[in-house]
């Protein structure tokens, strides 16, 4: 499972022209799922998205999570998350989890993310989406599960 998170001022997600999703300050998550990924990495991954502390204390310090300053996520789904540039100019797709179990492992990590961070909205999993935000920094983290996973080299 993959994760772009931006540090936002505000964001909101619209399908069809009709707002799905907006949050003020907080976390604005795309999320790519893919082929190999299970309810064991979308539990790490929440865990990790909302213990991150990448929020100001009164000292200015990088210190908080977005639960320390009463933030939002706005979790939009995202599968060219999951491209493989490496062969070509043209990016292949055949890693990203297929579209049911896909949309399923999203809502599960919703559901996480809903019992850690009281506000989480969201994007429409498949849906042509319009996404507007401020970055705040800006501050963008790249998460990915098989990275998580990995020992930690000193």
């Amino acid at each position: 499972m993959r994760a772009l998170i931006q540090r936002v001022t505000h964001a909101a997600v619209t399908v069809e022209g009709v707002q799905t999703g907006a949050i003020k300050q907080g976390l604005l998550v795309l999320l790519g799922v893919t082929e190999s990924d299970t309810e064991e990495e979308a539990l790490l991954l929440a865990d990790k998205l909302c213990k991150l502390r990448i929020f100001s204390d009164e000292n200015d310090k990088t210190n908080c999570s977005v639960n320390d300053i009463g933030g939002g996520l706005l979790i939009v789904s995202q599968f060219t998350l999951c491209a493989d540039c490496r062969k070509g100019t043209r990016p292949s797709f055949s890693h990203a989890g297929n579209p049911e179990e896909a949309n399923r492992l999203y809502e599960y990590f919703m559901a996480l993310c809903r019992e850690r961070v009281p506000q989480v909205e969201h994007g429409e999993f498949g849906a042509h989406m319009h996404i507007q935000l401020e970055n705040d920094g800006p501050f963008t983290i790249w998460l990915d599960t098989d990275d998580l996973k990995r020992p930690r080299n000193h």
